[in-house]
């Protein structure tokens, strides 16, 4: 099912909740949000209902969240949306979805971190806290956390779409690391616990700093460097170094460069994305611009 073979309304939703979760069912209920794979929709003040809408592989994800998330959070010193209850496919839906707990803030896709300082420090704890070694059988990543070599012929295409597109000063800096990330010797540790997806739209600001990560859709077990990519991403000029100083344990130098490879395939992505916004085509989102242009300018510029 696509998002076109079905219309996902309040009214629906409400009667979602009437059938299989009634004591939630007269909670004030308004649209949140509408991502690549689900739509969520706010409940109450405190609650929030999650739906697949776009891809057939947002029911598994969500299933994914359901099954490990709540053991995770707990542990995790950053608000996370935490399930609460799993509904199940039904005649009136026939796909499952979840009600999880709400987290306040704002995208930094729309609210960027501007305290550098305390932004590095709480983005480093989340991820030190995060980067356990994850349990035999959790699982594996939409091509997150693995050999990032793997990613050779998606890199090439996104770096040609954006040059042909005028949106890259110096593709050969950009091709540089790049080839400098895929030499590093790949993860030979324990696959730990890794978000997987940590662009600026999945991570929450309020004065400055974070104050919560949402979307663990690809929740996986991996090489750290995946996440590690964040610092790059996410954080003000001149951060990243802090960031490094304070995550635990410090990560090797092959680590660190696979992360700088890993930061500028989701630079890439998040430009092309935010020029698409810009030009009005379709799954664009502008805000996803300034900030992939601001981390593929600091990547070049580390590595001169």
């Amino acid at each position: 099912m696509s998002h076109t073979e079905i219309e996902i309304t309040a009214e629906l939703v409400r009667d979602l909740l009437r059938d299989q979760h009634p004591d939630l069912a007269d909670h004030l209920l308004r649209f949140g949000a509408r991502g690549w794979d689900s739509q969520m929709w706010r409940l109450g003040d405190d609650l929030a209902v999650r739906l697949p809408w776009a891809t057939q592989s947002a029911d598994a994800l969500l299933r994914k969240e359901h099954a490990w998330l709540p053991a995770l959070a707990p542990h995790l010193p950053l608000p996370v949306p935490v399930p609460q209850h799993l509904g199940e496919p039904s005649e009136r839906f026939p796909r499952p979805w979840i009600v999880t707990t709400w987290v306040p803030g704002e995208p930094a896709d729309r609210a960027p971190a501007t305290r550098a300082e305390e932004a590095a420090d709480a983005l480093a704890v989340f991820l030190t806290a995060l980067h356990r070694p994850a349990p035999e059988g959790a699982p594996g990543g939409r091509g997150r956390g693995g050999p990032l070599a793997d990613h050779a012929e998606g890199f090439a295409a996104q770096l040609a779409s954006a040059t042909g597109l005028g949106l890259i000063p110096d593709p050969d800096a950009v091709h540089a690391v790049w080839e400098d990330a895929v030499a590093a010797p790949e993860w030979a540790g324990p696959a730990l616990w890794l978000h997987g997806d940590l662009h600026p739209a999945n991570v929450l600001t309020a004065d400055g700093t974070f104050c919560g990560v949402i979307d663990f859709g690809d929740l996986c077990a991996g090489d750290p460097a995946c996440d590690l990519a964040a610092p790059w991403i996410l954080l003000p000029d001149g951060a990243a170094d802090r960031f490094h100083r304070a995550y635990q344990p410090t990560a090797d130098a092959a680590t660190l460069r696979r992360a700088r490879g890993w930061a500028v395939l989701r630079a890439l992505g998040g430009i092309l994305i935010g020029d698409a916004g810009v030009h009005g085509r379709p799954g664009g989102k502008p805000t996803w611009g300034p900030p992939a242009h601001a981390s593929l300018r600091r990547l070049i510029a580390t590595a001169r």
